[in-house]
């Protein structure tokens, strides 16, 4: 009997190991069909220069922000989406702030696009280190607004407390320092500033080494969200006259940071937009033509950033929006003159869809004169949109 079971197991497992063949036969894929860059790995050494010329012909590199930062996020969404292959790859760089992305923009071989704050040029040109600077680039579009946020103990309830204090401002390189630099001079504040990562400027501040940080990131910042501290909180940044030229009001609410602001409440900050912008190309040139590949593919593809698991801020997106100061690049504008009928018509129906979840009513069951009425609304937004703010 013990001689047949082990018969039997034998040939049981001669027999899988035989099915276990066929079938990693059946489901065994060549690597180098995946890709042309893995086609030019497998022979490497032999004929490799025409694809190494395609695949940088079109590979667009995008500078991003810092680890944990919303700009981070969003280079990863855009290679997500948008990264193709053979017809445009996204390679998305770590960077290490606004300031330096826009040094990065300028002087940094193999950058063609990124992400920086619309009040680092004008802060750069103020203080002399620049000149004429917006010049030298455009725009593609406004991202989105990017708010102050300001964590101190419970014992500091308003920016004018910071007065004196000791006040962490992230790295130099960065553009938090940057617009909290502006606020406090246009507040008439004066904090010492310590120029310190934000991982290690909260720990400081938790040993009370320091009196509070200041991270500027869209909501939700991950950072600030994963503050679990019972004697922290947010501290307001009023909405004053000498910061409505260049900022906008904004709120952080409970949902928001539900370990910061007690549920049900929120806390007034203002907010700065973020640019994703490209070096001011000369037209018929190579870079030229592959930020333009990256704007037609980007703008085509807007509405799939607007759906998870999609950074939420890019709900805040809108193409047409215009930025005081700042040169457009010319196909993107092209494109939007182009498709102006469709895609506000796009933009309409979205409108539409978030006006229906505001007053709770379904839109498509709306009779015509509601209709109208909304589109008229629509109309009104829209101009306040394209006019500069």
């Amino acid at each position: 009997m013990t001689r047949k079971m082990s018969r039997l197991s034998v040939v049981a497992l001669v027999l899988l190991g035989s099915i276990t063949a066929v079938m990693a036969q059946q489901t065994q894929y060549d690597p180098a069909s995946v890709s042309e860059g893995l086609k030019a790995i497998f022979r490497y050494g032999t004929s490799t220069r025409e694809t190494a010329d395609r695949l940088n012909a079109n590979t667009v590199t995008v500078i991003t922000g810092t680890i944990g930062g919303t700009y981070v996020q969003f280079g990863a969404d855009l290679a997500s989406v948008l990264d193709d292959g053979d017809n445009l790859r996204v390679l998305p760089i770590v960077g290490r702030g606004s300031v330096q992305s826009v040094a990065d923009i300028l002087f940094l071989k193999g950058v063609d696009i990124g992400i920086v704050r619309s009040d680092t040029l004008d802060y750069l040109e103020k203080k002399g280190y620049a000149t004429n600077i917006k010049s030298q680039f455009t725009y593609i579009t406004k991202l989105y607004n990017e708010e102050m946020h300001v964590v101190a103990p419970k014992t500091i309830n308003s920016m004018a407390e910071l007065n004196g204090k000791t006040v962490a401002v992230d790295l130099p390189n960065g553009g938090t320092f940057v617009t909290a630099a502006i606020v406090f001079e246009r507040l008439g504040i004066k904090p010492n500033f310590a120029y310190i990562e934000q991982r290690v400027a909260f720990e400081k501040l938790r040993k009370g080494e320091i009196d509070a940080m200041i991270a500027v990131q869209g909501v939700p910042s991950r950072f600030t969200s994963q503050i679990k501290d019972e004697k922290m909180h947010l501290v307001p940044v009023d909405y004053a006259k000498p910061l409505q030229t260049d900022y906008l009001p904004a709120t952080l609410s409970s949902d928001d940071y539900p370990n910061l602001i007690p549920k049900g409440e929120h806390v007034d900050t203002i907010a700065v937009p973020a640019v994703l912008a490209a070096y001011n190309w000369a037209p018929r040139t190579d870079r030229h033509r592959k930020v333009t590949r990256f704007v037609d593919a980007l703008f085509t593809k807007i509405e799939t950033f607007h759906h998870p698991p999609f950074h939420p801020k890019w709900k805040e997106v809108s193409l047409i929006a215009s930025l005081p100061g700042w040169v457009r690049f010319q196909p993107a504008q092209e494109w939007l003159d182009r498709n102006k009928t469709a895609f506000s018509s796009a933009e309409f129906q979205r409108f539409l869809a978030e006006r229906g979840q505001q007053v709770g009513v379904s839109v498509s069951a709306a009779a015509p004169k509601e209709k109208e009425a909304l589109f008229r609304q629509f109309l009104e937004w829209q101009k306040q949109q394209l006019s500069p703010r």
